[in-house]
C-alpha cells in the first residue's frame, strides 16, 4: 500500500488509523475528499462523484468546468493504493508522454473513469482550500480561523436544543407501518452543550443522574419518581453510535476531544419523548462540533439514527414518529408505508403549516409509571397476524389522513371527533388494564369538561381539544 499526497495526516488533523481501517474494510483504493465552500471553483480541484450507499467513486474529473458535473466534492490530493494497483501508474505514464497529463489528478481520472478500478471515497468534514493555487488572502483567512479555534474555543461552547413532542393523531401505529401526525412543543425541551477539552468527558446531570442522596428515604422517593436510568447513558450511547456511523460512512473525524453535558425540563416517563430529545440535542452538538452537514446525515436517516440509539444500544421500547418530528420540528405528517420503509428505510414525511394546529391543552401525571410498559403484547399479536390488531393499525392510518384534511381546513369539530376515535380504538386493542387507571382518569376528567382527549405518547400524559371557551381555565 502506498500513500501519496501533499500533506501528512498529522497536518490534516484526522486519525490515520481511521483512514487505514476504512481502506482495509472496503478492499479498494481510497480517495479523501471534502465538501467545497460557496465561492470555490471546480476548475481548481479534482472533483469526485460518490455513490451515497457504497461510497464508491463513480467519476473523477480533474479541474472540470462548472457545467461538467453538479458535484461539489473535491479531492484533497490524498490517495491510498494497494500494491497490486501500482503497476497501472507505469502503464499510464507510458501512454501519456505529455507533461500536462503527468499529474496525479489526471492519473486518477484515467484510473477511475477508464480502467474501472474500484476506488472508494472517505469524506473529511472540513475544507482544504489552501491546497493548490491560492493567494495570500486565503492564507490569512484560514490562519485567523484556526487561531480562533485554538485559542478561543475553550471558552466557547456549542449548545443545541430539541423539543418534546405530542402525538396528535395515529399513534401508536408508527411502529406498525401506519401514519401519524405529531408536533413539537416549546414548553419542554432538552439542551446539550459541548466544548473542546483534552479528554472526552461526559458530565452527569445533578438531578437526573444522582449518585448521592440525603437519606435512604430520598433514594426511594427519587427512584420511584424518576426511575433508575438517567440521561448520561443517552449521551454515551449517542457518542458511541455517532463514531460508529462516521466510520461506516467513510467520514474522517478531526482529532478533537470534548466535554459534553445536558439539561432538560421534559417531565420524566410521561410519553413526551424526553429521552429522544436528549439524544437529538446531543447528535446536533456532535454534528456541529465535527463540522458535519445535512448531507452527511440527512434528516430522514437522522431520525433513524436517534431511534437506533435507543432501541439497539439501550433496548428502550420506542417508535419512529418521535424522532422524525424532533428532527424536522413543527407540525409533521408521517406515512410509514411498509413498501416505502422496506425500500428506503424511512417513510414519507411532510411538514405542515403550524397554523393548522389548534390550541391543545396538555396534562400529565406527577408520579407516572414507566411509559414503555404501555405497549403490552400488541406487537407480538401484530407479528402473529392478529386480525383485530391489523385492522386497528389500518384504521389509525385512515384516521390520520382524515385528521390531516380536517386540520388543513380548520375543521376543529371533525378533529375533535377523530381524536376521541383514536383513543377509543387504542383502548380497544390495548385494554384498560394496560392503559392504566391514571391515564383513563385523565381522559375521563377531560371529557367531563367537553374536551376531546387522547394519549399524545406511550402513557402518562393526555392532550385535549376543548371548543367551548367557558370550559377552559386560563
Amino acid at each position: 500500500m502506498v500513500v501519496a499526497g501533499d500533506m501528512l495526516c498529522e497536518d490534516l488533523n484526522f486519525d490515520i488509523a481511521e483512514v487505514l481501517k476504512f481502506f482495509t474494510f472496503k478492499k479498494g483504493e481510497l480517495v479523501i475528499y471534502y465538501e467545497m465552500e460557496e465561492g470555490e471553483k471546480t476548475e481548481s480541484r479534482g472533483i469526485v462523484e460518490v455513490c451515497p450507499s457504497t461510497h464508491r467513486i463513480t467519476k473523477f474529473y480533474e479541474k472540470p468546468s462548472a457545467d461538467v458535473t453538479e458535484s461539489r466534492l473535491a479531492s484533497v490530493v490524498f490517495y491510498c493504493f494497494q500494491s497490486k494497483t501500482l503497476p497501472t501508474l507505469g502503464e499510464y505514464l507510458k501512454y501519456h508522454p505529455l507533461v500536462e497529463d503527468r499529474r496525479l489528478g489526471k492519473y486518477m481520472e484515467w484510473l477511475i473513469n477508464k480502467t474501472g478500478i474500484t476506488v472508494f471515497g472517505m469524506k473529511l468534514p472540513t475544507g482544504f482550500q489552501l491546497i493548490g493555487q491560492v493567494d495570500l488572502s486565503e492564507y490569512k483567512k484560514w490562519l485567523a480561523c484556526y487561531s480562533s479555534k485554538q485559542h478561543g474555543f475553550a471558552a466557547k461552547s456549542i449548545t443545541c436544543r430539541s423539543y418534546a413532542r405530542i402525538g396528535i393523531m395515529g399513534n401508536p401505529s408508527d411502529g406498525f407501518y401506519g401514519k401519524t401526525i405529531a408536533m413539537t412543543i416549546s414548553n419542554f425541551w432538552a439542551d446539550a452543550m459541548i466544548c473542546e477539552s483534552k479528554k472526552v468527558v461526559l458530565i452527569p446531570h445533578p438531578l437526573n443522574d444522582p449518585t448521592e442522596f440525603g437519606s435512604l428515604q430520598d433514594l426511594h422517593r427519587i427512584s420511584r419518581k424518576e426511575g433508575y436510568l438517567g440521561g448520561l447513558r443517552l449521551l454515551q450511547a449517542t457518542c458511541k453510535k455517532f463514531y460508529q456511523y462516521c466510520s461506516e460512512q467513510g467520514i474522517a473525524l478531526a482529532k478533537r476531544n470534548f466535554t459534553l453535558k445536558y439539561d432538560t425540563n421534559v417531565p420524566r416517563q410521561v410519553g413526551l419523548a424526553g429521552s429522544s430529545a436528549i439524544v437529538s440535542a446531543t447528535l446536533k452538538c456532535l454534528m456541529k462540533f465535527y463540522d458535519l452537514i445535512d448531507d452527511d446525515l440527512p434528516k430522514p436517516l437522522r431520525a433513524n439514527f436517534i431511534l437506533n440509539v435507543e432501541t439497539e444500544e439501550l433496548i428502550i421500547t420506542a417508535g419512529l414518529q418521535d424522532r422524525v418530528v424532533q428532527v424536522y420540528e413543527g407540525l409533521v405528517y408521517m406515512d410509514f408505508n411498509k413498501e416505502l420503509m422496506e425500500k428506503q428505510d424511512y417513510g414519507r414525511y411532510v411538514t405542515m403549516d403550524i397554523s393548522c394546529a389548534p390550541h391543545f391543552w396538555l396534562a400529565y401525571m406527577g408520579d407516572p409509571s414507566d411509559s414503555g410498559k404501555i405497549h403490552s403484547n400488541v406487537r407480538q399479536r401484530w407479528l402473529n397476524g392478529d386480525c383485530d390488531v391489523m385492522a386497528a393499525m389500518k384504521t389509525f392510518a385512515e384516521l390520520t389522513d382524515l385528521a390531516k384534511t380536517a386540520m388543513e381546513s380548520r375543521n376543529w369539530n371533525e378533529l375533535s371527533e377523530l381524536m376521541n376515535k383514536n383513543f377509543e380504538l387504542r383502548r380497544s386493542i390495548y385494554t384498560d388494564a394496560c392503559l392504566g387507571q391514571g391515564n383513563l382518569r385523565m381522559v375521563e376528567l377531560g371529557r367531563q369538561f367537553g374536551s376531546a382527549v387522547k394519549l399524545p405518547g406511550s402513557g402518562g400524559a393526555v392532550i385535549g381539544l376543548c371548543l367551548d371557551p367557558d370550559n377552559l381555565v386560563g
